[in-house]
């Protein structure tokens, strides 16, 4: 019950309160520090060379948009070009298979209404638990198949995974399916750091066989850094992907929140991603290159755009990222904001504009440490 008289549901009973990193951030750029954000994740705020003519013109090139003919799994020509895309990684998705939404995170809104109902669960690996790091990270499935209950529907995966950037291994998908099959659960992929190997490539859980219902998630945030665009989908495969397909197009048929121009357009940013995603792993490589030579601990990562440090020299029972904070005005992503328990652990964006990234570690690093790489 608010103020005003007015009741509101308690699903949206949010703490809205700031945290303490989040009030420390504020103090300091307030009191005009200098803060190094190494945390940015934001393609188009990363100092990339866009081709705004190849982004732009195919949103006002088309009569076709001034018709509304909606389609509640999306345009075919749209559906057409995400299939171009899985068979470019060795998949073969019928357009019929797929769903198209305005993000992943829409897309999980519709499994969620498809699959669960009140009270239902999905299990999420989070990186301290039950995805363990020794020596690279790996999943704990004798605990993940403890939390399997009677209300469990389906369990979520994110391939690879961001921030540890681990790829679920052949050996692993193949545990998944096994227990996804044997419980009668849904596997749920969130595949948006795909085209971004750092080491060894992984296939697509697009690329069959399916053992088990499978739903594949992804979109062009990642795909061609458009993340203001808005366009993701969904792609069913497997047992009982036909049943699924039919009532996720009851679920999108109620929003249609897929825009016309979007959908005319994807074609042509699917067919340009190429020019984005080679300054993204370039910019990846480089700036990861610098991290590790200035003898920094980096946890074992195999993609992504993001990595794990492990600052051995930070105080105990003070977080990294809240020393780094105060003592080097560097801003970092604390490990406890993606489940990370071990308070010595950060996390940087791996994107973050090369001179702003050695300027960090510079301020994070002995000068001895850092002087023969940042100059």
């Amino acid at each position: 019950m608010s103020g005003s008289g007015h009741s509101f549901s308690k699903r949206t009973g949010w703490d809205l309160s700031e945290s303490s990193f989040s009030a420390a951030i504020a103090k300091a750029r307030a009191a005009g520090r200098e803060l190094l954000d190494l945390t940015v994740s934001n393609p188009t705020r990363c100092g990339f060379e866009y081709d705004a003519e190849a982004v732009l013109s195919p949103l006002d090139s088309s009569q076709e948009a001034l018709v509304y003919d909606p389609d509640p799994r999306g345009m075919v020509s749209a559906r057409e070009a995400v299939a171009g895309y899985y068979a470019d990684h060795g998949a073969s998705v019928d357009p019929i298979s797929l769903v198209l939404t305005t993000s992943t995170s829409e897309a999980y809104s519709y499994l969620f209404r498809l699959l669960c109902d009140a009270g239902d669960e999905v299990l999420v690996a989070q990186p301290s638990y039950p995805l363990f790091y020794d020596y690279g990270w790996w999943i704990d499935f004798a605990e993940l198949e403890r939390r399997i209950g009677p209300r469990t529907r389906a369990i979520l995966v994110v391939h690879p995974n961001n921030p540890t950037g681990h790829w679920t291994h052949k050996a692993e998908r193949e545990k998944l399916e096994a227990l996804c099959e044997q419980h009668d659960l849904a596997l749920i992929v969130d595949e948006v750091f795909l085209d971004y190997p750092i080491s060894n490539s992984f296939a697509s859980f697009a690329v069959g066989p399916h053992r088990a219902l499978t739903f594949v998630l992804s979109g062009i945030s990642k795909i061609a850094a458009l993340p203001q665009m808005k366009v993701a989908w969904i792609a069913a495969c497997g047992p009982a992907s036909a049943e699924a397909l039919a009532r996720l197009e009851v679920i999108a048929d109620t929003f249609l929140s897929m825009n016309a121009p979007a959908q005319l357009a994807l074609p042509r940013w699917l067919e340009s991603r190429g020019h984005l995603q080679g300054q993204i792993q370039a910019r990846v490589r480089s700036n990861l290159e610098v991290l590790r030579a200035a003898g920094l601990e980096v946890l074992h990562l195999e993609a992504g755009w993001s990595a794990v440090l492990r600052l051995r020299g930070a105080d105990e029972g003070t977080p990294a990222a809240e020393a780094l904070l105060e003592q080097a005005g560097v801003l970092v992503h604390p490990g406890e904001f993606y489940g990370l328990s071990d308070q010595r652990t950060a996390v940087v964006s791996l994107i973050t504009p090369a001179e702003i990234f050695r300027a960090g570690l510079m301020r994070i690093c002995p000068i001895s440490a850092t002087r023969n790489l940042i100059r």
